[in-house]
Order: structure tokens, then C-alpha cells, then sequence
């Protein structure tokens, strides 16, 4: 079963909502990077993304589910009449792929999970050391 380990929320001002989540709820800071924060309580990792302006309400942006195996993932989208997941751009940490649900919720991908921050970089190199 995918677990869902990461939500991803947009704010005009993310360092303001980090120190709310760190004071009011004891999570820490795991990464940040160009203005976001991600956070994590020791089981689900939260994003807070900057709203860059375009257009976006802040809010929930997108989920992100621990699984096992992403060609099994992209063949039970395919199963359901959605297209392969999109692979996420390699200087982003933690998931490898997003796709949407059949009403455009984004959600992301990830089999090494949300805790450790881990580019595509870092996850090639453990791929090609378990060869």
C-alpha cells in the first residue's frame, strides 16, 4: 500500500509559516532551497513552497506517496486511463515522479521516501552501487 508521507502547501511567505510549524508544532527544518522550507515531524514531510505570483491561490499544492515501485505505479495510472507519470526535474529533492488524479490534484512520487534529502544525482549513484 502507498503511504502518503508529504504534502506541499504555497504561501507568500514561507520562512514566516516555517517558524509558525517549528514554535507552534515542534517540527524541524530537514532542507530549504530558493525560498522554500520543508519540514517534518518524523513520519510526513511538509513543503512551503513560495507563491511565485502566477496566478496560484496559496494553499495545498500537491501530496506525495511512498511506494515500492514506480513501474508498477506508472501501470495502475496507465490502468485507470492516465498517462506515465512526469519525471520530476533533477535538481529537486525527494520524489522522482508526479501525475495528477482524474480531477488535476497533483501528487508526487517517491520510492527512497521524504526523509532524507536525496537528488537524482545521489539516487543513480545507490542504483548503479546495488548493480
Amino acid at each position: 500500500m502507498a503511504k502518503i508521507r508529504h504534502l506541499a502547501l504555497i504561501t507568500i511567505d514561507a520562512e514566516r509559516l516555517a517558524k509558525f510549524y517549528q514554535e507552534v508544532f515542534d517540527m524541524k527544518i530537514t532542507h530549504s532551497q530558493n525560498g522554500a522550507f520543508f519540514l517534518s515531524d518524523g513520519y510526513i514531510t511538509l513543503a512551503l513552497l513560495p507563491n511565485k505570483a502566477e496566478g496560484k491561490p496559496n494553499g495545498l499544492n500537491h501530496f506525495g506517496f511512498q511506494i515500492d515501485d514506480q513501474e508498477e505505479m506508472a501501470k495502475r495510472l496507465a490502468d485507470f486511463g492516465i498517462g506515465q507519470p512526469a519525471k520530476r526535474p533533477a535538481e529537486r529533492p525527494y520524489a522522482e515522479t508526479r501525475s495528477p488524479d482524474p480531477d488535476g490534484n497533483n501528487f508526487a512520487l517517491s520510492v527512497h521516501g521524504f526523509e532524507a534529502v536525496e537528488f537524482a544525482k545521489q539516487r543513480e549513484v545507490k542504483e548503479k552501487e546495488l548493480v
